[in-house]
């Protein structure tokens, strides 16, 4: 048994693009999969798993506060010591602003009216999706 695992914790990695936004031990983390929301503790089974617009969230050692990430989409790579989110796009949803993303939604449904072709509407439904799945795990509730 590793030492990971005896302090009941687990090596935590979230990544973007842009940059490693959190690195440390970890006592659970939950991750919006493509099949569904799987939690992630110590000694978890070997997985590496496709994951959806949502919200990811960690608690690290030492904490009891969860920290909530929203992410665009990803992959998650779960060993029973290790797990690593390596996300399209992430943020902090203390971040998002829930008047912006209703106007941006409010806006993007514009330019879906005024889409010039399949390509276009394509980008704007990317989009919407997105900023619909932020709403969403800002708020808790379904967005239409």
């Amino acid at each position: 048994m590793s030492e990971v695992t005896v302090n009941g914790t687990f090596n935590f990695e979230l990544v973007s693009p842009e940059r490693k936004l959190m690195s440390g031990p970890a006592k659970m983390v939950v991750i919006p999969g493509e099949e569904g929301d799987f939690g992630v503790l110590p000694g978890h089974s070997a997985l590496v798993a496709s994951i959806r617009p949502g919200v990811v969230e960690i608690t690290m050692e030492g904490s009891t506060d969860v920290q909530r990430i929203f992410i665009a989409g990803g992959f998650a790579d779960v060993s029973p010591t290790n797990c690593t989110v390596l996300a399209e796009e992430a943020v902090n949803v203390n971040d998002l602003n829930q008047a912006d993303l209703e106007q941006t939604i409010r806006n993007l449904n514009e330019d879906m009216g005024m889409a010039k072709d399949d390509m276009e509407r394509a980008r704007i439904a990317r989009k919407l999706t997105l900023t619909r799945a932020k709403l969403q795990g800002l708020t808790g509730k379904a967005v239409a």
